[in-house]
C-alpha cells in the first residue's frame, strides 16, 4: 500500500491555520495518508514573507522579560498547582500562562508604551518570541511535568509499611544518588534519610531545608532531565520540515497567538493588501461577544464559590445519577463538562478530527455495553497489567494504535527522514531549507541518538537491566511522537496516554506474574523512571518545540538566538521550580498540600506498579497480543480508507485518544464545538464560518482572562480547589 502524501508547497503558519476554515468545504487537511486538497487551495499566501521584511524577534528586552517570566512561573506554578490546587497555568499545550502573558503585553504594556514612548512598542515578532518562551516556562514547572519526580523520589519511603513491604524493594536496590532518602546514609534508608523524608511530609517551619541530602540527587536528575529535553529538541528539528511543509499540518493551537498579534502588523503589506483598522482583531465586536460569554458565566460561578447564595451557571451534568440501570451502568465514569476554551479551540479543528475525538470516546464506552450484553460485564474483564487498571479491550488497542500510527508517520515521511540520515552520515549535501533549522540535520540526528543513549545508560546505572531500559525509552519516544501528532493535527489541549508501557510489555511476555520484569531486572528503579517521565505526559515538551520551530520559521524569527534563549528559559524554569517544590514540603508540610495526586498518589504509583506486575492474575498472554494487533490493524485501516476515499469521516487521532482522560473530560466540549462548526458551515457556508471565527476565539480569551482574574482573587483570599480547567 502506498500511503505517500502529495507534497504541498511551503506555507506559513498563518496560511496553514486557514486550512481549518477550508475543511468545511474540503474534508481533511494535511494528515497521514490523505492528499493535501485543502492545503493546495491556499493561493498567494506563500509570498507573505517575501512581501515584508520582518524584525528578528530576539531582542535584549525580550530576553530579559522571558527570563523574568521563567523565574516567575518557576515559583508561581508549583504554588498554584500543588499548594492551592487552583486552575493550572500550564498542563496543556495552549497554556493559560502563555496566553495570559500575551494578553498582558498587548493590552497593558504596548498601550502604555504607545502612549509615552511609541518607539519602544513591542513588535509582533517580539511578542511572539515571548509567547514561544512561555510555552516552555509555563509547561515544565507545574502539574504533569518533571516536577512530579520530586515526590516520586521520597513518597515510596514515607508510605512504606510493614504490611506493604515496599522497603524490601527499595532499600539496597536503588543507587544512592537516585534519592535523598538514601544519599546521606551510604545507600541504605537510615536515620538521616528518614529525617529528610519525614520532615518533608510533616514540615519543619523555620528550620533550614536539608539541601545537603538533596543537592546530588537533584543535580543528577536535573542533568538527566535537560538531556531528555535536548533529545526532544533534536527530534523536533527532524520532524518540523516534514510535518509543517511537506505534509502541511494545520497547527491549530497557533491560530490564537497569531490572531492576537495580527494588529501589530497594521500598516504593513500583508496577504496582498494593506491592513487597516477595519481588519483589527481587537476591534471586532464578535470577539467581545465571545469574551463576554465565559466572563459572565465564570463571574457568576466564581461569586457562587465565595457566596453560595449567588446563582451558579451549571457547566456539568452528573451522569452518575442518570446511568444507574443496566446496561448503561457499565459505561462507568462519563463526565459531561463544558469548558468555553475547549469549545473555542474545537471550532478551529478540521471537522473530521473533532468528530473523531468524540465519536471514538463513545465507541469505547459502547464496547463495555456490548460486552455486558453478551455476558462479559466490564468488572469481569481481564486487566491490562499496566499502572492503571484499564480493561483489556481498550488498553492494548490504544498502544497498538500508537505504534502503528508512528510507523505510518515514519513511512509517509520516509523520503525526508532518509535524507536526514544521509546528511548525518555525510552522503548528502545540505539543501537550502536546512539553513533555517535550529540545528543542522547531522547535529540533530547525532544529538538525538547520543542523548537517547545517555538516557539509557543513566537508567542502567540506576539499576535497571539493559533490555528493560531500552524498551522503556523506545516506548517513551514513540508515545511522544504520537501524542505530539495529536497536538499539531487535533489541537487537543492535554495529552497523556495514562499507562505504564513496561507493564504492558510484561503482560505481553508473561501470562501471569512477570518473569521478565523482576527484582533482578531492576523493577523498582525502572518504576521510578517510568513514573517520573513516561506515565503522566501531560506537559511534555515535544509539542512546544514543534509549535515554536514552526512559528519561528514562518515568522522569520532569528532561530539560533531563539534556541539559546529557549535553553536559558528551560534551565531557569527547571531550577526555580524544583527548588520551590522541595521547599514547599519543608515550609508547609507535604501532608498539608492540597494536591493529593502530587503529594501522595504520584509517589505511590511506582510501588503500586511493582505490586501490580508482581501479583498479576493468571491470564492468556496471546489475548493481549490479539488486542494489540487489533488496535494496530484498525489504525492502519483508518489511514488506508483516508488515503483512498475523500468522504471517509474518521481520523486516527480520535482512536489514539479514545480511552484517555483528556478525551473523557473534554468530550462534551468537543462535541459542542464540532456541532457549532458543522451547523454554521452547513447553513452559512465558509464565509459565515470565517466571520464567526472571532466569536470562538473570544471564548478562549474570555476563559483565560477569568482564570487569571480568579487566580488573583484566590491568592489574595487564600482559597483553594477553585479550578476553571480540569485538574
Amino acid at each position: 500500500m502506498n500511503f505517500r502524501l502529495l507534497k504541498a508547497p511551503q506555507i506559513t503558519t498563518e496560511a496553514a491555520t486557514t486550512q481549518s476554515e477550508l475543511v468545511a468545504l474540503v474534508p481533511a487537511t494535511a494528515s497521514v495518508a490523505r492528499p493535501l486538497a485543502a492545503a493546495n487551495l491556499v493561493v498567494g499566501s506563500t509570498t507573505r514573507l517575501e512581501l515584508e521584511r520582518q524584525e528578528r524577534g530576539v531582542t535584549p528586552r525580550v530576553v530579559t522579560f522571558s527570563l523574568i517570566m521563567a523565574a516567575v512561573f518557576g515559583y508561581a506554578l508549583p504554588v498554584i498547582d500543588f499548594k492551592l490546587h487552583n486552575t493550572f497555568l500550564g498542563a496543556q499545550h495552549l497554556p493559560p500562562g502563555a496566553v495570559g502573558t500575551l494578553i498582558f503585553l498587548l493590552v497593558v504594556v504596548n498601550p502604555l508604551l504607545s502612549r509615552f514612548a511609541s518607539a519602544w512598542r513591542l513588535s509582533r515578532n517580539e511578542t511572539l518570541t515571548v509567547y514561544i518562551t512561555t510555552l516552555f516556562s509555563s509547561l515544565l514547572t507545574g502539574h504533569g511535568a518533571e516536577t512530579q519526580l520530586i515526590t516520586n523520589l521520597i513518597a515510596p519511603f514515607y508510605f512504606a509499611t510493614s504490611t506493604n513491604h515496599w522497603l524490601s524493594w527499595l532499600d539496597g536496590r536503588l543507587a544512592p544518588w537516585m534519592t535523598p532518602a538514601l544519599w546521606r546514609d551510604g545507600g541504605h534508608y537510615g536515620p538521616i534519610g528518614r529525617a529528610v523524608v519525614n520532615n518533608w511530609y510533616v514540615g519543619t517551619a523555620g528550620a533550614p531545608v536539608p539541601w545537603g541530602a538533596w543537592l546530588v540527587p537533584l543535580a543528577l536528575w536535573s542533568t538527566f532531565t535537560l538531556i531528555s529535553y535536548f533529545m526532544l529538541a533534536c527530534l523536533g528539528v527532524m520532524l518540523r520540515a516534514q510535518w509543517a511543509e511537506h505534509e502541511a499540518l494545520s497547527f491549530p493551537l497557533l491560530r490564537l497567538p497569531l490572531e492576537m498579534t495580527r494588529d501589530l502588523d497594521a500598516g504593513q503589506h500583508r496577504l496582498g493588501h494593506i491592513s487597516g483598522r477595519e481588519d483589527s482583531f481587537w476591534r471586532n465586536p464578535l470577539l467581545w461577544v465571545g469574551v463576554a460569554i465565559p466572563a459572565t458565566i465564570q463571574t457568576l460561578n466564581g461569586l457562587n464559590f465565595y457566596f453560595p447564595d449567588v446563582p451558579r451557571v451549571p457547566l456539568d451534568i452528573n451522569t452518575g445519577l442518570l446511568l444507574t440501570e443496566a446496561p448503561w451502568n457499565q459505561l462507568g465514569w462519563v463526565p459531561l463538562v463544558w469548558y468555553p476554551m475547549v469549545i473555542g479551540v474545537t471550532y478551529l479543528l478540521a471537522t473530521e478530527v473533532s468528530f473523531s475525538l468524540w465519536f471514538f470516546y463513545f465507541l469505547m464506552k459502547a464496547q463495555y455495553v456490548g460486552a455486558y450484553m453478551i455476558g462479559f460485564p466490564a468488572a469481569t474483564l481481564p486487566q491490562n497489567g499496566a499502572l492503571f487498571p484499564e480493561k483489556l479491550i481498550t488498553g492494548y488497542q490504544t498502544w497498538g494504535a500508537f505504534l502503528m500510527y508512528v510507523a505510518l508517520i515514519g513511512w509517509t515521511g520516509r523520503e525526508h527522514y532518509f535524507y536526514v540520515i544521509r546528511r548525518a552520515i555525510g552522503r548528502e549535501q545540505p539543501r537550502e531549507g536546512e539553513k533555517t533549522e535550529l540545528l543542522s540535520y547531522p547535529v540533530a540526528f547525532w544529538g538525538f541518538c547520543l542523548s537517547w543513549l545517555v538516557m539509557v545508560a543513566f537508567t542502567i546505572a540506576g539499576g535497571v537491566r539493559w533490555d528493560v531500559a531500552l524498551l522503556l525509552w523506545i516506548t517513551y519516544v514513540a508515545g511522544c511522537i504520537a501524542l505530539t501528532r495529536v497536538a499539531v493535527e487535533g489541537g487537543l489541549l492535554s495529552l497523556q496516554h495514562q499507562s505504564a508501557p513496561l507493564g504492558l510489555i510484561a503482560r505481553l511476555l508473561d501470562s501471569g506474574p512477570s518473569h521478565w520484569l523482576t527484582a533482578e531486572a531492576g523493577i523498582a528503579p525502572a518504576a521510578i523512571f517510568q513514573t517520573g517521565y513516561v506515565v503522566h505526559t501531560r506537559s511534555f515538551l515535544l509539542p512546544s518545540f514543534l509549535h515554536s520551530l514552526k512559528l519561528a520559521h514562518d515568522r522569520n524569527i532569528a532561530i539560533k538566538p531563539l534556541g539559546w534563549l529557549i535553553a536559558a528559559v528551560i534551565v531557569v524554569s527547571l531550577g526555580v521550580s524544583w527548588t520551590t517544590c522541595v521547599g514547599l514540603g519543608y515550609h508547609n508540610g507535604g501532608l498539608q498540600l492540597n494536591s493529593q495526586y502530587w503529594m501522595h498518589g504520584n509517589g505511590d504509583w511506582a510501588m503500586n506498579f511493582v505490586k501490580v506486575v508482581e501479583n498479576a492474575p493468571q491470564n492468556t498472554a496471546w489475548v493481549n497480543w490479539v488486542y494489540l494487533t487489533l488496535g494496530a490493524a484498525l489504525t492502519w485501516g483508518i489511514v488506508w480508507m483516508r488515503s483512498r476515499y475523500l468522504w471517509f469521516p474518521l481520523h486516527p487521532v480520535g482512536y489514539l485518544m479514545w480511552g484517555n482522560y483528556p478525551s473523557a473530560i473534554f468530550c462534551a466540549s468537543i462535541f459542542t464545538g464540532w456541532l457549532c462548526k458543522v451547523t454554521i458551515t452547513r447553513f452559512g457556508g465558509l464565509d459565515t464560518y470565517r466571520k464567526l471565527m472571532p466569536l470562538f476565539l473570544g471564548l478562549i480569551l474570555g476563559d483565560v482572562a477569568m482564570m487569571l482574574f480568579w487566580l488573583g482573587i484566590d491568592g489574595w483570599q487564600g482559597r483553594t480547589m477553585h479550578q476553571l480547567l480540569p485538574g
